[in-house]
């Protein structure tokens, strides 16, 4: 006799326990069916599909500093009853970060997405699984950015006129077909396809594979959307970076402060409003009692933000006889001196530190 789930459960595979696990979830929060259901493609699976509560997190994530086989690249997806949260790896790091929630997909800072995760979630689920670097890009692009839109008319679930649609048009960039809720990407090259990842099924040939995907027997649906250009996977700046230069920034306004300077934080914040425009990085910090933001950016643009708001204030506030520039900086950045050399930072200021 089938059993009864209890109202508001929700039932997925669970490969860990033995066929089929079921995990539950309010009703007021249950994530949308479609969503909860999606499998993309994977090369290996590194963890099924679990309950988050049986998992630590951080412990998962930094597993490859501690064991060189854990370097791989792939993808955490985790189910949270509103929230879907993906976290992509490269060569075991945590490089970017996408939220899908009822307002839709986009990018989101590391450390926020870490943060959405309960250290003790009572509701959840997680994976980990091991892809190719492009399929990373496929799906972190499919999650940040607006597809193209087919032209009017085009009858895109027929590959009878979508491929040589692609074809006459010498297409280059990514199409996405979610169809029976399995995600599958293909890569065009000059209208041809030229790689392909697929969660519908690995056995057979490239075109016999694709072609189940448009076949109508056994078919709930289907939707089609594309990309152009060949995708590509952004590298956040690492959260670690990230609150190094927040605690370099405070520093530096507290030796000002201590050198007599009482309006060093008036200095700071006027220096960081008046390079916002061009460095929008700097809204990760504020030295005016605001809440700062985690910034979403790459290391070289986070890098050149903090080093022009640094020049600003150090040639507004630090008087250069008392305390040299060089001096200063220092004995600031010194116990942390290998990771800003390596973000570049003292290339970008006009005084030689080391």
């Amino acid at each position: 006799m089938p059993r009864k789930l209890r109202r508001g459960a929700h039932e997925a595979p669970g490969p860990a326990f033995g066929g089929r696990a079921f995990f539950f979830f309010p009703l007021r929060f249950a994530m949308h069916h479609h969503v909860a259901g999606l499998r993309y493609p994977h090369a290996r699976v590194l963890l099924p599909r679990t309950r988050l509560a049986y998992i630590h997190l951080r412990n998962l994530l930094t597993d490859a500093k501690r064991d060189r086989s854990a370097r791989v690249s792939g993808y955490v997806a985790i189910w949270l009853p509103e929230e879907f949260v993906t976290l992509y790896m490269q060569r075991g790091e945590v490089v970017n970060a996408s939220i899908r929630d009822r307002a839709g997909s986009n990018v989101i800072a590391i450390a926020k997405a870490l943060e959405k995760v309960p250290t003790e979630p009572e509701y959840g689920e997680i994976c980990f699984h091991e892809a190719d670097e492009a399929q990373l890009a496929c799906m972190f692009t499919a999650q940040t950015r607006d597809s193209e839109p087919w032209p009017d008319g085009l009858a895109v679930s027929d590959p009878a006129i979508l491929f040589p649609y692609l074809m006459a048009i010498t297409f280059d960039g990514a199409v996405e077909i979610i169809a029976d809720e399995s995600v599958n990407y293909l890569l065009f090259k000059n209208g041809n396809v030229e790689r392909a990842f697929m969660a519908a099924g690995n056995q057979g040939p490239l075109v016999d594979r694709v072609a189940k995907l448009f076949a109508k027997e056994g078919r709930t649906g289907s939707k089609l959307q594309r990309w152009p250009e060949l995708p590509v996977l952004p590298a956040q700046a690492p959260p670690a970076l990230v609150q190094a230069y927040r605690e370099l920034a405070t520093g530096l306004v507290q030796r000002l402060i201590a050198q007599g300077k009482e309006g060093a934080p008036a200095i700071a914040e006027q220096a960081r409003q008046n390079l916002l425009t061009e460095h929008s990085s700097l809204e990760g910090f504020s030295f005016n009692g605001r809440p700062a933001r985690d910034p979403v950016t790459e290391t070289a643009k986070l890098t050149k933000a903090m080093a022009a708001w640094m020049k600003e204030v150090i040639w507004a506030a630090v008087d250069h006889d008392v305390l040299p520039p060089e001096q200063l900086i220092k004995e600031l950045t010194w116990d942390r001196r290998h990771m800003f050399q390596s973000a570049g930072l003292y290339d970008q200021l006009p005084w030689r530190v080391v």
